[in-house]
């Protein structure tokens, strides 16, 4: 398997941990301390600055006009779904609201597949299905009813949906045109930023009577988010786009409800239970897939090389 197959499912896997535990612990400033979710939006805007600093040290900033372009619609399209998802929640229901959401790597994988032509062996696209059925399954919480079916809310999720979608496709289409990973990040801090103003226009000001906790809690857990999205850009330039979105949008529920087992004391329900256990299937068919592809298109390779030429033909100089 060659080192960019491996550096793909090392960042993946960096991805889910800080994603998994990200998710385990990213309510805790508002449902304890009741802190805006467009605050929490404003300080990881800021946190992302933190890994941005270490991902640019040492590396050039991609200039070209290309650059820009792929970094700023990838940035743009993850914060504006963020901050959408916002203002999604305030009108409809989560449970309802999340599992559309959630099918994102479906859009991501659409848009691999049709625009850069990338292809998947059959046990590649079962794991993809698979993921996809436990990203849905992971989404639904243990309770809860509503009689909410349609509304404003329901465009708000489809377009959050698009958009986090291409958002993958957007940081697998810059590394495909050379654009290095510390550019497409540092253009992704830039874009979260400029939205700063709208989430401060949407909470209507500075929260009030906030103690020191809710802030301080809340830049911990958003470094971990903002650590995850740079794995995420460094996986996607290694591997395709259309394994690596399905695949770690699965994998980081299943960790992310495993701490909560183990913090909380609360079980997944029985839909969540299937969830872990395709998540896990799927993710594993498509890495075996991938590996196996790679192998078989070393061996190819080594096939098609010509033979050295031995010492008594090689030309004289």
């Amino acid at each position: 398997m060659t080192t960019a197959k491996r550096g793909w499912m090392l960042y993946a896997t960096l991805l889910v941990v800080f994603w998994g535990v990200w998710g385990a612990f990213s309510s805790q400033p508002n449902s304890r301390y009741g802190y805006p979710n467009e605050m929490i939006y404003i300080i990881w805007a800021f946190t992302m600055l933190i890994p941005a600093y270490f991902a640019l040290r040492g590396h050039r900033f991609d200039r070209r006009p290309a650059a820009a372009l792929w970094g700023l619609l990838a940035g743009l399209t993850g914060a504006g779904g963020q901050l959408l998802l916002f203002q999604a929640l305030a009108d409809g229901p989560a449970y309802l609201i999340f599992p559309v959401v959630s099918l994102s790597p479906v859009i991501t994988v659409l848009m691999a597949t049709v625009l850069l032509r990338e292809r998947m062996a059959r046990m590649a696209v079962g794991g993809v299905v698979a993921a996809l059925a436990a990203i849905v399954l992971l989404s639904i919480p243990g309770g809860g009813g509503g009689t909410h079916s349609h509304g404003p809310w329901l465009l708000m999720a489809i377009l959050i949906c698009v958009a986090w979608g291409a958002q993958a496709f957007c940081m697998r289409k810059a590394a495909l045109i050379g654009v290095n990973d510390a550019t497409t990040f540092g253009w992704m801090t830039i874009s979260g930023l400029l939205l700063v103003p709208v989430a401060f226009a949407m909470m209507g000001g500075l929260p009030s009577g906030a103690p020191w906790q809710a802030p301080a809690l809340t830049a911990v857990t958003q470094v971990l988010n903002a650590i995850g999205a740079l794995f995420l850009v460094m996986a996607l330039s290694r591997g395709k786009a259309s394994v690596v979105a399905p695949v770690t949008n699965a994998l980081a529920p299943v960790l992310t409800i495993v701490l909560s087992l183990a913090v909380y004391r609360t079980l997944p329900n029985v839909w969540g239970a299937i969830g872990i256990v395709l998540a896990l299937v799927g993710s594993t068919l498509m890495v075996y897939s991938d590996e196996k592809s790679g192998e078989d298109t070393e061996a190819a390779g080594a096939e098609a090389a010509p033979a050295a030429p031995s010492a008594a033909a090689a030309p004289r100089s």
